[in-house]
């Protein structure tokens, strides 16, 4: 009688980061119907929660590899398919005649969506995503965990360019033009990328050594 295999320990670090990551590939997709005012520069607030996939991935390639890096990424798609496909049940069943009509209504603007949006909006994920863990392994190299800031500000920078161009295109491309729009989307997410993303990463590597060693 063949004896069951161990269970495999998962480390602490990459639980809590996959739960994170989960909640965030979830929720960025809502926060998105809004933009927000940063001084000059105008961003949907989707991006707050996308800077955090792009750090948690990172630290996740740091702490553990890039294959598990890419694999946190591969398994994101499923909460973020799964809440599409919820939020197209939830609106096709009817409301309840008691619900405010003005909430009623401000729930069906925000959470409708065309199918060009959301093939955008899966298709940019998991490109910008798995670009972004490429580049950032690919900078260390061999090397230690020098420069971390660099290449996760890098990563992100170039991932965020890459996730504007592909979205706006797939979504909006002939709806109306996208010159302006692919302009100030880059500027504002290349902006923040290096501004947020340096000192966050160092917090989520430093987070995720603590749990491991607890």
């Amino acid at each position: 009688m063949l004896e069951p295999r161990p269970a495999r320990a998962i480390p602490p670090s990459l639980f809590a980061f996959s739960i994170f990551y989960g909640g965030m590939v979830c929720i960025a997709g809502v926060l998105g119907n809004k933009q927000v005012a940063l001084g000059p520069l105008a961003v949907e607030a989707g991006i707050f929660a996308f800077l955090l996939l792009v750090v948690t991935s990172s630290a996740v390639a740091e702490l553990h590899g890039r294959q598990v890096a890419n694999r946190l990424v591969q398994i994101g798609f499923v909460p973020l398919i799964v809440s599409l496909l919820l939020s197209i049940v939830v609106l096709a069943v009817p409301a309840s005649p008691e619900m405010d009509p003005a909430r009623r209504d401000a729930f069906q603007m925000i959470m409708s969506g065309t199918p060009r949006i959301w093939a955008g909006g899966i298709v940019a994920y998991g490109i910008s995503q798995t670009l972004n863990v490429t580049i950032f392994s690919a900078l260390k190299g061999g090397a230690d965990s020098r420069l971390l800031w660099l290449r996760a500000g890098l990563a992100s920078i170039l991932s965020q360019i890459v996730d504007t161009l592909l979205f706006v295109t797939i979504a909006f491309l002939g709806v109306f033009p996208i010159g302006q729009l692919l302009l100030g989307q880059m500027l504002a997410k290349v902006t923040l990328s290096a501004v947020l993303v340096p000192p966050l990463i160092y917090l989520f590597v430093a987070l995720g050594r603590r749990l491991d060693r607890e």
